[in-house]
């Protein structure tokens, strides 16, 4: 399991590390393995080392004195590294020292020194690799001042963007992204992720991540993200016994589709089938389809209630405004997972109400009409905003999105989903992760584990599907098989 801690949290670990070893030497491993990566980008994008051009730019703090060691390194090596100091009278000293003995020059660029800045601009353009060790973990707020046509100039350059512990501008803490910030192509981040790093829109300037151990005690359970792997997943996937039958490894019954909308009943059964429940129970208007389609199907058109016994609940896709069907599922003693019409339709207190466990699953849109906030203000702020929707309704919140992020309703770790591919926004592939993530909960995993192993198989699965082309939501769910192998390592 991927984890990402706090910004306090690693703060801590770091006074405590420190208080063990000499002065500095935290700082050293940090900017050693810093320099090993900017190396590589190096090996790749210049051919080597020597010769080539590396622009700093440094601000105050421990985040600047990476960046000054870790090119002091690089400059021994032979590249030729100029440092743009954004504060130079607030340059870490030890780090600027080291530099200067390696043979890099600095350049001070404070707002009213128009030829330091032009300099320190030309420098960008003409850099193969530039290292943003502007602002720390610390930061909070977009750039400001010199930092932003700076960050502009890297933007536009040729050269490699690396970041020192996260990109500058971003919120370490929640992924949000509030002003003007760095957009790197590597981020090399220190001792654990931050989850920044892991959630959008903050994921999509950081690029590729590479963390270097640094040694930190971390303790386990203070862990604010957790982003799953194969190995994590594969642990969680239900596989029948030798004397399993369809009943005991579960039934989920499926509460979709409308005379407008029966592919949504369609999809969200296909999604089910594929999903590691015994049996599928079927219960709305969109039975002839359901039936023609899948076969093996339980077919009911005599609601929730009457349809016979389930292991879990999945309502809404594509239920128009049947607001009968939803209240129904809701009063059973089953976990029930809510998503599309079924989140607009459902009663708030009964949502509360229940004491099984509840899954809701919407995009941002449905999530921003639950809180009663513009859908911008939930994909700025998608922790926050999944997070604030399990609190209120207690239950656990699947958000989906450019990265989907799992809240259960008793705090805990976030779970952040690594998988997803744009290719999955398509219509009806939402559909495909409720039945999918359904037949989770009836096979017997909690609400948490349901959503994130649904989203994993579902990002993989649109992953398959589409192989850098279009793909529907039925070719989403046709791979999932693929996926579940893939996963399992079969």
């Amino acid at each position: 399991m991927r984890t990402a801690y706090s910004v306090e949290t690693v703060r801590n670990a770091e006074r405590e590390l420190m208080a063990r070893l000499p002065e500095g030497a935290l700082m050293q491993r940090a900017a050693a393995g810093l320099a090993a990566a900017c190396a590589q980008v190096l090996g790749r994008t210049a051919g080597r080392v020597y010769g080539s051009r590396v622009v700093l730019l440094v601000g105050s703090g421990d985040n600047g004195g990476d960046a000054l060691y870790a090119g002091a390194r690089l400059a021994r090596r032979g590249a030729g590294v100029t440092a743009v100091l954004l504060a130079p009278e607030r340059a870490h000293g030890g780090g600027l020292a080291a530099l200067r003995r390696a043979g890099g020059r600095t350049v001070d660029c404070e707002p009213a020194s128009a030829p330091a800045s032009a300099s320190a601009l030309d420098g960008i353009a003409r850099a193969d690799l530039v290292l943003d060790g502007i602002v720390g973990i610390g930061g909070r707020g977009g750039l400001r001042g010199a930092a932003v046509p700076l960050a502009d100039a890297a933007a536009r350059s040729r050269a490699a963007v690396v970041a020192v512990d996260l990109p500058s501008g971003v919120d370490a803490d929640t992924g949000e992204v509030r002003g003007a910030a760095v957009r790197a192509d590597l981020t090399v981040t220190f001792g654990t992720h931050k989850p920044g790093l892991l959630v959008d829109p903050a994921r999509e300037y950081a690029g590729s991540v590479r963390l270097v151990d640094i040694g930190l005690p971390l303790p386990a359970e203070a862990a604010e993200l957790e982003a799953p792997q194969h190995a994590d997943v594969a642990r969680l996937l239900p596989v029948p016994a030798a004397e399993s039958d369809k009943y005991r490894r579960g039934v989920v019954g499926i509460a979709a589709g409308s005379a407008r909308y029966p592919g949504a009943a369609v999809l969200a059964v296909a999604g089910a089938l594929r999903g590691g429940a015994g049996a599928v129970r079927y219960v709305g208007p969109a039975g002839d389809a359901v039936i023609a389609r899948f076969p093996e199907t339980l077919v009911s058109d005599r609601g929730p209630e009457r349809a016979g016994r389930v292991q879990a609940w999945v309502v809404g896709p594509g239920a128009g405004d049947d607001a009968a069907t939803v209240a129904q599922v809701l009063a059973a003693e089953v976990p029930v997972l809510i998503d599309a019409d079924g989140l607009r339709l459902a009663d708030a207190d009964a949502v509360r109400a229940r004491t099984a466990p509840t899954l809701m699953t919407p995009h941002a849109g449905e999530a921003a009409a639950l809180l009663g906030v513009g859908r911008e203000e939930v994909e700025a702020a998608r922790l926050a905003s999944a997070r604030e929707l399990a609190q209120r309704y207690g239950a656990t919140v699947l958000l989906k999105g450019s990265t989907t992020v799992v809240a259960g309703p008793d705090g805990g770790p976030v779970r952040v989903n690594a998988t997803g591919t744009s290719w999955l926004a398509t219509a009806g592939s939402g559909d495909v992760l409720s039945g999918l993530a359904g037949s989770l909960l009836a096979a017997g995993l909690s609400a948490v584990d349901a959503g994130s192993v649904g989203a994993y198989l579902h990002g993989l699965a649109g992953r398959f599907a589409a192989e850098g082309a279009p793909a529907g939501a039925h070719d989403v769910a046709t791979a999932i098989p693929r996926a579940w192998r893939d996963v399992r390592g079969d």
